[in-house]
């Protein structure tokens, strides 16, 4: 059975790779949600060394042990390896994927506006 198209040209490795639909001036943006089981008595010590990563944040935590960490990346493999450090932590016990998101961002436009990705906080 022929392959149906719609008259675009996308490379598989890139569609799976989200490199994808970017126009001139546009950069791709990951952003990842995850919930972090640490152990109680550790929350402290796992949430600093998790702090410590490179495009991470923690925007919530539980003195039960939970953490809510956002990740935010350059492309899915970055995503995927801090996800992979995280869990591996010697204080985490579980490191679950809640959300993740693909979204272009017009690099001509944050810079006139002086918002360049990465800089004042943003993507």
């Amino acid at each position: 059975m022929p392959a149906a198209s719609n008259g675009s040209n996308i490379d598989r490795r890139d569609f799976i790779g989200s490199r994808w639909g970017t126009a001139s001036g546009a950069l791709v943006a990951e952003i990842a949600s995850v919930l972090v089981q640490a152990r109680p008595e550790r929350l402290d010590a796992a949430a600093r060394a998790i702090a410590a990563l490179s495009g991470v944040q923690i925007y919530g935590r539980d003195p039960k042990g939970k953490l809510v960490v956002v990740i935010e990346g350059a492309d899915v493999g970055a995503i995927g390896t801090t996800l992979n450090r995280i869990s591996r932590m010697p204080d985490v016990l579980t490191a679950a994927l809640v959300f993740h998101g693909t979204d272009l961002v017009d690099v001509t436009r944050s810079r006139e506006s002086g918002n360049e990705p990465g800089r004042n906080g943003s993507p």
